[in-house]
C-alpha cells in the first residue's frame, strides 16, 4: 500500500461503496478523513459533514465548516444514470467543480485532488468541443444553463463523467503553480449498492457481459487502492492523468478484441 501516513484528507461519498473504501484504506494507513456526504459514514473518520452536491448554497455551507492545511482531496460521491438527468450532471460534475475549486487554496504544497470519473465517458473526445465550451461556463449556475440550453444525446452519466475526465485534464498544468495535483479514477463495474441500477440504466446485458470476460466486478478496494496511491508521494509526477481501473475491458475494447458496449 502506499504511504499515506500523516496526510489530512477530505473524501466525498465516504458513506458506502468506493468512497467508504476509500476513507477505511487512508484511516488504517495513518490518515485523518474529514468525510463530506448526504449521510453519515459507518466507518471511523476525524469529522462528518453534511452536504447536498446538487445545491451550491450547501456545498458553500460544508465548506464554510472546513479549515485549510490538507493534503489530498477525494471526490467520490455520485449518482447513477436512473436519477434524473439534471440532477445527476449537478451532482457529478457541477458540485463536484464547486467543491474542488474552493479547496484549492485549502490543500498544502505537493497537495492531490483525484476524481472518481468512469469508463463509462470513454467518448469524451468526440464530444470534446462541447465539453471544452460547457467549462468556459465557469460557475455552477452558468454550467447549468449551458447544460439546459444544449441537451445532451444518450446517458446523463456518461456525458458527466466525460466531463469530469476532461476537467481533470484541462485543469492539471493550471495547478502547477500552488504545487497540486490533479488525477482521474476511472473505474468500469464495481459491486456497490448502485450496481442494479447501472445495470438499468446501462443494460444488465452489457455488464454481465464485461463479469463473463474478466470473471467478476471490480471491489471497491479494488479502486480505493489506486486512489491511495495517487494521492501519497509516490504519485507526484503523475498529473492530470486519467487512469483506468477496470481489469482491462478498455484495453480489450481499444484493441479491437471486443466492440464498445453501447451504454
Amino acid at each position: 500500500m502506499s504511504s499515506v501516513s500523516g496526510l489530512r484528507c477530505v473524501v466525498t461519498g465516504a458513506a458506502s461503496g468506493i468512497g467508504q473504501a476509500v476513507a477505511e484504506q487512508l484511516t488504517k494507513g495513518g490518515a485523518t478523513v474529514v468525510s463530506l456526504d448526504r449521510n453519515h459514514p459507518t466507518v471511523p473518520v476525524s469529522r462528518h459533514i453534511p452536504i447536498d452536491l446538487s445545491d451550491p448554497a450547501s456545498i458553500d455551507e460544508a465548506l464554510a465548516q472546513l479549515d485549510s492545511g490538507f493534503d489530498a482531496h477525494i471526490n467520490v460521491a455520485g449518482l447513477p444514470g436512473t436519477a434524473p438527468s439534471e440532477l445527476v450532471f449537478k451532482v457529478n460534475f457541477l458540485g463536484l467543480r464547486h467543491l474542488t475549486e474552493a479547496m484549492f487554496d485549502r490543500l498544502n504544497p505537493g497537495g492531490a485532488i483525484v476524481n472518481v470519473s468512469s469508463t463509462a465517458g470513454f467518448g469524451w473526445a468526440q464530444r470534446l468541443e462541447s465539453i471544452r465550451e460547457l467549462l468556459a461556463a465557469d460557475t455552477f449556475e452558468s454550467g447549468l444553463d449551458w447544460f439546459r440550453d444544449h441537451p445532451q444525446e444518450g446517458n446523463t452519466y456518461n456525458f458527466s463523467k466525460e466531463c469530469v475526465t476532461v476537467y481533470t485534464m484541462a485543469m492539471a498544468t493550471g495547478l502547477v503553480e500552488q504545487n497540486v495535483r490533479m488525477n482521474a479514477i476511472l473505474p468500469g463495474p464495481v459491486e456497490t449498492p448502485i450496481l442494479a441500477d447501472f445495470e438499468e440504466s446501462m443494460g444488465k446485458d452489457n455488464l454481465d457481459g464485461v463479469k463473463f470476460l474478466l470473471g467478476r466486478h471490480a471491489t471497491p478496494d479494488d479502486i480505493a487502492e489506486p486512489i491511495l496511491f495517487l494521492v501519497s508521494p509516490g504519485a507526484r509526477w503523475v498529473n492530470g492523468h486519467a487512469l483506468v481501473v477496470d481489469g482491462g475491458i478498455t484495453g480489450a475494447v481499444l484493441s479491437g478484441l471486443v466492440p464498445a458496449p453501447e451504454i
